[in-house]
């Protein structure tokens, strides 16, 4: 086996419908396109992520509760990037973990699949809850993606108290691994203001805006009906060529931030 530890990234915002979930599938199989190990772990107990995966198998609660190990849970998907499902059980963790050091528990169980991965991807749910901090704890960086519009952009500050307060008791050396606009629309003026609002708020919480901005289409929805990736799904479709550059951008970052 080569001697490896995977890249761990969060995708997550508190504020739904910015394409978190969306963004976290096509980085994980962006990453498998360009040939490297991934694996994506669905800690969103809504699980939609999760529809490709065989539901009679074990999940991200079976692993959290310790009574599977994390290799025996994770399934394979041709010409995807492996799989963690989850299901709605896995929302029962926020009143089941209780036991002091409980943030550390994702990073506890998933710690032997690192040799495995170049890179693991992991779905939030979009909340500031025990799931979201146990993410946040185990990753080495996390991508912020938000619609342009002043709601999503308010709601980062939020999100951004919670990871420095995950710096100061759980993880200090989590790195913000940049804010990416979703769902864009370049014809609307008022979404080209939001572009502008979108680059200070990066600057204020001490990132960058992806150069990439991910256009709206519904090849987006047309692929996950039919369980396919955006990128042979519909590989001449906007978001397909939007999350591609996206991915050799973070690709480049990460190689670079070590």
């Amino acid at each position: 086996m080569k001697s490896k530890t995977a890249h761990i990234c969060v995708v997550t915002n508190n504020k739904g419908g910015v394409g978190k979930s969306t963004t976290a599938d096509a980085l994980a199989d962006g990453l498998i396109v360009c040939g490297y190990k991934t694996l994506l772990i669905d800690f969103d107990p809504q699980g939609s992520l999760s529809t490709t995966a065989d539901p009679s198998k074990p999940t991200t609660y079976d692993i959290m509760i310790k009574q599977v190990e994390i290799m025996d849970a994770v399934q394979q998907r041709k010409n995807r990037a492996d799989i963690l499902p989850a299901s709605k059980t896995l929302s029962r963790l926020i009143a089941e973990l209780v036991d002091t050091g409980k943030e550390y528990r994702l990073k506890e169980v998933i710690s032997p699949a690192l040799p495995y991965y170049d890179y693991i991807i992991i779905d939030t749910p979009p909340a500031l809850g025990v799931l979201t901090i146990n993410a946040l704890t185990a990753a080495h960086s996390l991508i912020i993606p938000a619609q342009a519009d002043i709601f999503s952009l308010q709601g980062i500050g939020q999100l951004m108290e919670s990871v420095d307060a995950i710096r100061a008791y759980t993880n200090p050396n989590i790195e913000l691994m940049g804010l990416l606009l979703t769902r864009h629309n370049a014809r609307s003026v008022l979404t080209r203001d939001m572009s502008d609002i979108a680059k200070q708020t990066a600057d204020k919480i001490g990132t960058f805006l992806y150069k990439t901005v991910i256009r709206e289409a519904i090849a987006v929805k047309e692929a996950q009906a039919h369980r396919e990736n955006i990128y042979t799904y519909a590989p001449a479709s906007n978001p397909a060529m939007d999350y591609t550059k996206f991915v050799s951008e973070f690709i480049e970052r990460s190689v670079q931030n070590g």
